[in-house]
């Protein structure tokens, strides 16, 4: 029977060749291979007191999902007869489609009734959605490779689905979330998305829609980005879930991880549903083994963030391009030390490096802070180095000279709510957090991007002020700024 799925994946390679990449990316288009349909179709469960199925194919393309799920479902043997409805509306894709899903019709052996509909698939649900009526159309199953295209934010679109749009919002997390409309009470939901909703304040609307409605079973994370999309290896990190329309939260969540869309060497694990999704902003966490659950697992034990211990990390204040008239490379009448990224070594803050721009002009009070106490943390690292979270100590005691400094765009500082200097050993406890291993793995479950987010950081479980200015103590007696040394530390208070 695969060879029907084989035959799908075979012709829709033909129309890729056919079809400038160009183009498909315009629209948002990457093909699933077979290997990730055939996976994705596996993840399903096939109720055994059903021998009818409804499907939902809400961006079909060439028809592989709905091909693979079709397969799976006839290889069950309880299912006899399946209704299929795929949308899509790229009218160069239907003819192709409706092929491929009669070769299906025609070779197995359930009852399988499709109905393509060319309509938009988001703005056909407008009425039903807005106005939350029961009675609209609802699918046991919903499969879906959604469009990954940003749209504006006043597009019709956008105003069907108000509710979590907002910005510049992208066409793949409103199809999740239609999706799941459509969904029966008990039915699962399988979606190849990219992983960066699942952290960051602006999918926070989407996270508390979709977790309001339906709770995440299973979760697979790919290390590499080849072989998932025919012919496409993108730079978007991406994840497949399966999510059930209840409101029954399971104890474990399912993770399994392969290196790429051949899903050779794949790995499973379960790891419980409190540390994958957090129920404080509903971030859902990518744990990719055992050792990584277990960090999870120790941070949600913690109920304490910067933010309730009267601190906060906030964003360098001078951006270069837009004051570049007030930038000196030496000191010298109304400057202050601006300190960058390059300045944070070892764990210490040196300067001046003799490099340009290290100096600027105080004239404008925005630009500027009080010279007091702070951990400077990188804001931006790149792919290839090992560590997310770089910081360093910043004491205003070692430049007397200065009643304000200013801080580069691209770097974070925390700082005191107050307004009041942070402790020399709370800084030094907040750096022993920070330069430890366990936060730094952390922060890079959380997320993916390089970038250190600081409304993410604010957000992080931290132990109380306490056990924080406890280390600090330790670390200042130690003077071992390492992360060997902070991990020590660390590891004699969280137990």
């Amino acid at each position: 029977m695969a060879g029907i799925t084989r035959a799908v994946s075979e012709a829709t390679a033909e129309y890729a060749a056919a079809n400038r990449k160009h183009g498909r990316k315009t629209r948002g288009q990457f093909f699933t291979g077979r290997k990730t349909a055939e996976f994705m179709a596996g993840l399903f469960t096939i109720p055994a007191d059903k021998d009818s199925i409804s499907v939902l194919d809400p961006g079909a393309g060439t028809g592989i999902l709905s091909s693979a799920l079709a397969e799976r479902l006839d290889a069950a043997g309880n299912i006899k007869n399946v209704k299929l409805v795929c949308y899509e509306n790229d009218e160069s894709m239907t003819e192709l489609l409706m092929a491929n899903l009669e070769l299906l019709k025609r070779n197995l052996t359930l009852r399988l009734d499709y109905e393509i509909r060319t309509d938009d698939y988001i703005l056909s649900q407008g009425y039903e959605y807005g106005f939350g009526r029961t009675g609209h159309e609802e699918f046991d199953m919903v499969v879906g490779n959604p469009p990954y295209r940003k749209i504006s934010g006043s597009s019709p679109e956008a105003k069907v689905m108000p509710d979590i749009c907002g910005g510049t919002p992208n066409l793949y997390f409103m199809f999740a979330a239609m999706s799941m409309f459509n969904l029966k009470q008990g039915g699962e939901l399988v979606y190849i998305i990219p992983r960066s909703w699942t952290s960051g304040a602006y999918f926070g609307k989407f996270r508390e829609k979709l977790f309001s409605e339906g709770v995440l079973k299973h979760i697979h994370l790919f290390r590499a980005r080849r072989n998932i999309f025919d012919g496409d290896d993108i730079l978007q990190e991406t994840v497949i879930i399966r999510l059930a329309k209840t409101h029954e939260k399971p104890r474990k969540v399912t993770v399994t991880t392969s290196l790429d869309g051949s899903f050779a060497g794949m790995t499973s694990f379960q790891a419980s549903y409190s540390s994958v999704v957090s129920g404080r902003d509903n971030y859902v966490f990518l744990a990719a083994d055992e050792n990584e659950a277990d960090i999870l697992e120790r941070f949600a034990a913690m109920n304490r963030t910067l933010v309730t211990e009267g601190m906060r990390m906030r964003t360098g204040l001078t951006v270069d391009f837009r004051c570049s008239e007030l930038l000196r490379d030496e000191a010298g009448k109304n400057t202050v030390p601006l300190f960058r990224s390059c300045h944070i070594r070892g764990g210490d803050i040196v300067f001046p490096l003799g490099k340009e721009n290290e100096y600027i002009i105080s004239t404008r009070r925005g630009l500027l802070q009080e010279n007091r106490n702070y951990l400077f943390v990188k804001r931006f690292t790149s792919k290839e180095e090992s560590r997310r979270l770089q910081c360093g100590v910043y004491l205003a005691g070692r430049f007397p000279d200065y009643l304000s400094i200013s801080t580069d765009n691209k770097i974070n500082f925390i700082d005191s709510e107050s307004g009041v200097s942070l402790t020399e050993k709370t800084v030094y406890g907040l750096f022993v957090l920070f330069n430890s291993s366990m936060y730094d793995r952390y922060y890079r479950i959380l997320d993916g991007s390089t970038q250190v987010n600081s409304m993410e950081i604010n957000s992080v479980p931290v132990p109380g002020m306490d056990i924080i200015d406890a280390m600090g103590e330790r670390l200042m007696i130690s003077g071992k700024m390492t992360v060997e040394a902070c991990d020590g530390i660390l590891g004699g208070f969280l137990r």
